[in-house]
């Protein structure tokens, strides 16, 4: 099966499948291995095999992961891909009823909980990086004021150049250009407040 660019998440159960603690990073470890067995995540996750192959099974029965065929040499792990190249969850499609909303919010804050350990630990093991990471790695923060429409357009020149340098880089990747090739975590945020 050909890989997915994309995949719209609108469902309740698939949402509330992603929205386990460990299934996420089990999720997020294998978008970022593009290819993994379940003894590989358990040691990344620090869990149990049999634990990792369980919540594996659940991310696959809800299709946001899928084997990987003619990975390993001996057919006795079971290899996983990402199902899709990128999730995305929309508010619209879960606004609509009080139990959805709230299934929403709760994926939401998992995903924002773990982005801030994952940065955290960047700042812990920053020194352990080489000059040359840390002067290309960036923490910035931008308030403009904006209209709705306008954020609406911000997010998708935003999402159309991070989709132009991660096609690039898987490009390079397939074409045997590894060297010097980190798996990178962007995060941004772009949402109204009131001081």
């Amino acid at each position: 099966m050909a890989e997915k660019k994309a995949r719209q998440i609108t469902d309740v159960e698939t949402l509330k499948a992603l929205g386990h603690p460990l299934r996420m990073k089990l999720f997020r470890a294998v978008y970022a291995a593009r290819t993994a067995t379940a003894s590989q995540l358990a040691q990344t996750v620090d869990e149990a095999v049999s634990l990792v192959s369980y919540h594996l099974r659940t991310l696959a029965k809800h299709g946001l992961i899928e084997e990987a065929e003619g990975q390993g040499s001996d057919g006795r792990e079971r290899w996983w891909k990402p199902a899709a190249q990128s999730l995305t969850i929309s508010d619209e499609d879960f606004i609509d009823e009080p139990g959805k909303a709230a299934a929403h919010r709760s994926v939401t804050r998992l995903f924002r909980d773990q982005r801030a350990e994952l940065y955290a630990r960047y700042v812990d093991e920053k020194a352990a990086w080489g000059a040359e990471w840390r002067k290309a790695a960036f923490d910035s923060e931008y308030l403009p004021r904006l209209t709705a429409p306008e954020l609406a357009s911000l997010s998708k020149e935003l999402d159309a150049v991070l989709r132009k340098y991660d096609e690039a880089g898987r490009a390079a990747e397939a074409a045997g250009e590894t060297e010097g090739r980190e798996q990178i975590a962007v995060h941004l945020y772009g949402f109204p407040f009131r001081p």
